[in-house]
């Protein structure tokens, strides 16, 4: 006997039970895009290569599903969509209405190793504004955030946002003398992970000193933005100092201080950001991040555009869900149509003109093909996750009557198929 075809190492096969898993997280994600006057948009599944070399190096090629193409053109499957977003937005270039509120939810790749909350195929909500330099616009999409989590059942206490700033980070590099920043990035990225002494290291090698490295670290060790102002004196730095502050009595006016916190070692390993970056974390911290981004007001000129102030960030549907899970928010339960159909007397013609009545109506109708025993008719109404069962050509009931049972509670009631059509 053949062997089973699995799928793919890094994918997932979506049952109905599952994809009503990921529809509950899509639906969030939609009502509160829709709820912030965000627009969809959408791209193509596989963009040419150099869009992403030309971005992030030839080291992400590592990183991609990439192929040549019969045209002979060198092809990758999208790993993330902000470079498709650059690209859209330039191609409008001054027809871009501004401030533009953009949202997607692109099916990703990215060759990597599988892990709790990563996977190599998945679904990755976008929200990004471009076109505004404007604190506001950071504090919006932070706000954003918490309120997915919001809708999804989390709690403030669930979900930390901690939130820092690449720009007072960039001011603090250049006061110590750091003129390759990029590799810094990375190392203070990597902090929490790297060992002490490969750490310095690293930063040793991007020409920082000793003293650098412990003002690096007493930035990094603050706990709050009055610590910080003692660190830095460079009119750049404190005017990245104040624009934190700003953000945070914003993120309070909108509600979400609860959710929000300083974190300075928050950092990004994306060279692109250059203001405000955050990251959503479990307050366990035993999860991946939920949500990253920041602001990143070179990108679109890097790619061939003007220079177009920008702000975004990503949400994955695995590591949110695995969240969900833990804290038992998931929905349960196979999905179904809200009325199935019993054929009583067996007329087949008469249940399908019931059925074309109702759908007519909008209403969600389901029935057994065939008709059969009502034993075996109720057991497929009860398999396919249906919420109340219409009895068709009952002689218990009028001709112009059916009966109606609610299949979680029991309850049998008598109708008309014009009512059940309201």
């Amino acid at each position: 006997m053949s062997q089973k075809i699995q799928p793919p190492k890094g994918t997932r096969d979506f049952y109905p039970a599952d994809m009503a898993i990921q529809n509950h997280i899509f639906g969030a994600w939609r009502r509160v895009c829709a709820r912030f006057g965000f627009q969809e948009y959408e791209g193509p599944s596989f963009e040419h290569l150099e869009m992403y070399t030309g971005k992030s190096g030839d080291e992400i090629v590592g990183q991609l599903y990439n192929f040549t193409d019969k045209g002979g053109r060198d092809i990758a499957l999208r790993p993330e969509m902000t470079p498709t977003l650059a690209r859209l937005a330039n191609q409008l270039g001054r027809n871009l209405r501004k401030p533009a509120r953009w949202f997607s939810l692109p099916r990703l790749w990215r060759y990597e190793k599988q892990q709790r909350g990563r996977l190599r195929e998945f679904f990755q909500l976008n929200m990004d504004i471009l076109g505004s330099d404007n604190v506001s616009a950071d504090a919006e999409l932070i706000a954003a955030a918490c309120r997915i989590c919001e809708e999804l059942g989390l709690k403030s206490g669930d979900v930390v946002a901690r939130i820092s700033s690449r720009r007072l980070i960039s001011t603090l590099l250049d006061e110590l003398g750091c003129t390759d920043k990029p590799p810094v990035y990375l190392a203070l990225d990597r902090r929490e992970k790297l060992p002490r002494e490969d750490f310095v290291k690293g930063l040793g090698e991007a020409g920082l000193t000793e003293d650098g490295i412990r003002r690096l670290d007493a930035l990094f060790d603050a706990k709050s933005l009055a610590e910080v102002t003692d660190l830095v004196s460079s009119d750049d730095a404190k005017a990245a100092l104040a624009e934190l502050e700003t953000l945070f009595q914003l993120l309070a006016a909108h509600g979400v201080a609860d959710w929000c916190k300083f974190d300075p070692t928050v950092v990004r390993g994306l060279a692109y950001y250059t203001g405000v970056v955050y990251e959503l974390f479990d307050a366990g911290r035993s999860l991946r991040a939920i949500a990253g981004g920041g602001r990143y007001d070179d990108l679109l000129s890097k790619m061939g555009g003007e220079r177009m102030p920008a702000v975004g960030f990503g949400m994955g549907d695995v590591v949110i869900a695995e969240l969900l899970k833990d804290k038992g928010l998931l929905p349960t339960g196979i999905p179904g149509p809200d009325l199935w159909l019993v054929s009583v007397d067996g007329d087949e013609i008469r249940q399908a003109a019931v059925a074309a009545k109702l759908r007519a109506a909008g209403k969600e109708v389901g029935f057994a093909f065939g008709g059969g025993k009502l034993g075996k008719q109720m057991q497929a109404a009860q398999e396919n996750g249906a919420k109340r069962a219409v009895f068709v050509g009952s002689d218990r009931v009028a001709a112009d009557q059916v009966e109606v049972k609610d299949l979680a509670t029991g309850e049998q009631t008598v109708s008309t198929v014009e009512a059940l059509c309201l």
